[in-house]
């Protein structure tokens, strides 16, 4: 592009699913039952957990910390989605799109690192039931909560501030439902081989070394499952890990070919089923597959629900 031809974008176009404007409605209604769906399920752990002291131990407040990324999560993308895939271009300015991009990989890096967490802390407790107090003390529990954090506030600082200093000169429309990373760096007037490598040594440190780590967890699980002398409990257990492992797949696999690969040759309408994956289906399952089929969780809401319809009755 000539030099005479560029100029400071101020805000960009996001196009979404524009060119089949006969599904938006549809689209709108989906998302929109999904949304309320997660945020409902998400809420009703975080209630739950926040509640019942007993549960106040490390699988249940590394669960609570999850729901709180992902109500976060959803948060940050669904409201603008729907605005998206309601209208058949629709603006965000460059401040808000800054911030967008950056909560989204605040809240997927540190969900990278809480997911790898609590496959350790699953890992403790099967493999090592009689030393699990001591391994996965408070002290240990509250180092793991924060490095996620952490590492996931100093990702998004890093990656988005070095994204937005680049000259972003026009065309300003973005063909995605929300701004990620690779549909951004596409509009970028400038030599981004630097900031691929980092993307791409940044993927394998923080998507796939997590990954790589969960897996070997729940093989050693699974390993120890083998050995356990009741088949319904060896059913039950495998049911969960296959459970537990399927979510972290769909989070893992999709995040890893969105971002391994920043200007990849994919479709952008491949891009965005992508996109969709981790960040809609994965924060509606989460809450079942790892916290609304779990037993104590039901006892406890059993009760508010008792305790509530006593205090209506009365």
């Amino acid at each position: 592009m000539k030099r005479q031809n560029q100029s400071c974008v101020l805000e960009f176009i996001l196009l979404g699913f524009s060119n089949f404007p006969e599904l938006q409605v549809q689209l709108f209604r989906i998302f929109l039952v999904i949304y309320v769906v997660t945020l409902m399920g998400n809420a009703i752990i975080i209630v739950v957990i926040s509640l019942n002291q007993r549960l106040h131990v490390p699988m249940y407040l590394f669960l609570l910390n999850l729901s709180v990324v992902e109500v976060s999560f959803s948060a940050v993308i669904m409201p603008e989605m729907l605005v998206v895939v309601s209208t058949e271009k629709t603006t965000i300015s460059f401040v808000g799109c800054f911030a967008q991009m950056y909560f989204i990989l605040l809240f997927g890096g540190t969900e990278c690192f809480l997911l790898g967490a609590m496959a350790y802390d699953r890992f403790a407790a099967i493999c090592h039931p009689l030393n699990y107090q001591v391994i996965m003390n408070r002290g240990v529990f509250m180092k793991l909560v924060m490095f996620s954090w952490i590492s996931g506030i100093m990702v998004a600082t890093v990656q988005t501030t070095w994204v937005f200093s680049f000259l972003f000169c026009g065309p300003n429309e973005i063909n995605h439902l929300f701004c990620e990373t690779p549909p951004v760096l596409e509009l970028v007037c400038a030599d981004t081989f630097l900031f691929e490598i980092y993307a791409f040594t940044g993927t394998i440190l923080i998507v796939m070394v997590p990954f790589l780590w969960i897996l070997l967890s729940y093989i050693r699980v699974l390993f120890a499952i083998l050995k356990m002398p009741s088949t319904t409990g060896r059913q039950k257990a495998f049911s969960t890990c296959a459970s537990h492992l399927t979510s972290v797949t769909l989070f893992f696999g999709t995040a890893n070919m969105t971002y391994l690969q920043p200007k990849s040759g994919y479709s952008p309408e491949t891009k965005k089923l992508m996109s969709l994956a981790y960040t809609l289906l994965t924060p509606l399952l989460n809450p079942l597959i790892y916290s609304l089929r779990n037993s104590e969780i039901k006892r406890t809401l059993i009760k508010l629900w008792q305790r509530k319809v006593v205090l209506h009755t009365v």
